[in-house]
Parts: C-alpha cells; sequence; structure tokens
C-alpha cells in the first residue's frame, strides 16, 4: 500500500481577514453613533460610515471605520478582578463581561482560565497578573488582540505565548506579569474548538 503524502497545512489566515460576526458590527455601529452625538463626525459621515459597517465582512473593514475615533476607558475605573482557582478551579467567560483594566489571576489547586473571546472592553491596555502555581493559568484572546509578556517570570512551569504579534487598530494590549510557578501560565488565541463554539453561537457564552 503506496503511503499518501501528508495533506499541506491550511494557510493561517491573517487576524484583520478573519470574518465579523453580527456582534463585531454592531459594537462599531455603536461606537459611530457616540462619536457622532460627541460631534467627532458629522451626519453625513456618520451615514456613510454606518452603511459600510453593515457591509463590512471583515475585522480589517471594521478597523478602519474606527481607526481615528478614540476609545471611551470607562472600564478603567472598575475593581480589579480578582480570580483564585482555589481546590475546584475559577474561570471567567466566554460568556459576555466587562473587562476592568487590572486582572488578578491565582491558579490554586484547581486551575484558572481567563477567556476575553466574548468580553466587552473599551481600553487600549489591560494588565493581567497570572500566578501559575499548582494547577496553572490559561489566558485565551481574540485574533487581532496582542499580548506583552516580557515582564512575565516563567517560573518552573514556564510562558507559553502562542499568539501573534498581530495586532488590530482599537484592539486592547495584554501586559501581562506574574509569574508561572509550578505549572505555568499559558497565553493564546481560540483553538479549533473554541472557534467552532464561537461561530456556531454567537451570543451566547
Amino acid at each position: 500500500m503506496t503511503a499518501q503524502p501528508p495533506e499541506p497545512s491550511p494557510r493561517p489566515v491573517p487576524s484583520g481577514e478573519l470574518r465579523a460576526s453580527h456582534d463585531d458590527r454592531e459594537a462599531v455601529v455603536e461606537q459611530l453613533r457616540d462619536a457622532a452625538a460627541e460631534g467627532r463626525i458629522d451626519l453625513d459621515e456618520l451615514d456613510s460610515r454606518l452603511e459600510q459597517a453593515l457591509k463590512s465582512k471583515t475585522y480589517a473593514e471594521l478597523a478602519v471605520l474606527t481607526a481615528d475615533l478614540p476609545r471611551l476607558d470607562s472600564s478603567g475605573s472598575l475593581p480589579p478582578l480578582v480570580l483564585k482557582g482555589g481546590m475546584y478551579g475559577a474561570s471567567r467567560g466566554p460568556g459576555r463581561w466587562e473587562v476592568p483594566g487590572h486582572v488578578i489571576a491565582h491558579g490554586g489547586l484547581g486551575g484558572v482560565k481567563l477567556d476575553f473571546t466574548r468580553a466587552e472592553c473599551r481600553l487600549t491596555e489591560v494588565a493581567v497578573e497570572a500566578y501559575g502555581e499548582t494547577s496553572g493559568v490559561t489566558i485565551v484572546i481574540p485574533d487581532g488582540w496582542a499580548a506583552d509578556t516580557s515582564g512575565m517570570d516563567p517560573g518552573v512551569g514556564g510562558l507559553r505565548d502562542k499568539t501573534t504579534p498581530d495586532r488590530l487598530p482599537g484592539t486592547p494590549l495584554i501586559r501581562l506579569t506574574g509569574s508561572g510557578g509550578m505549572a505555568g501560565v499559558v497565553i493564546r488565541h481560540p483553538n479549533r474548538w473554541e472557534r467552532r463554539k464561537l461561530d456556531g453561537n454567537p451570543t451566547r457564552g
């Protein structure tokens, strides 16, 4: 029996070419309307941008429409979010949640998963302290978001940064600090199974 040559791996899709969801388009529409109410764009430009937003199919097409608008930092006033793995583990996401400017995750004995894929974030940067401890911390960020892990101590368990440097305009930067501890810290984009869930159920966590 002749061995078949391995199929070539599919070419990774650049983050800007990824398909936008209804929620992504609605978020841009809301931001454009707020900008018009604040006098940043006039009504004619609002109508034009709204029409383009509703027709946009990719993240890159949406990003162009808000690239010249400031992001709102209302989430910066929220208290820090603290997650402790404890005995049974802890998680935040993938449902809707508002991201504060500071997140602290302690893996403990049960581990912690922090999922930003459906989070509402109006900040340009989010400080995340992750301490892997005994069972580790996993952080999932959407495609188009980027992470700075230069301030992270890998510890014994190590740091696995599987994110891409392709940051879309207007998306937040995750500034990761802390220590890998015994079990380590992982920061990545959604895996194949998580993407399937996101595509099949865009409005529920």
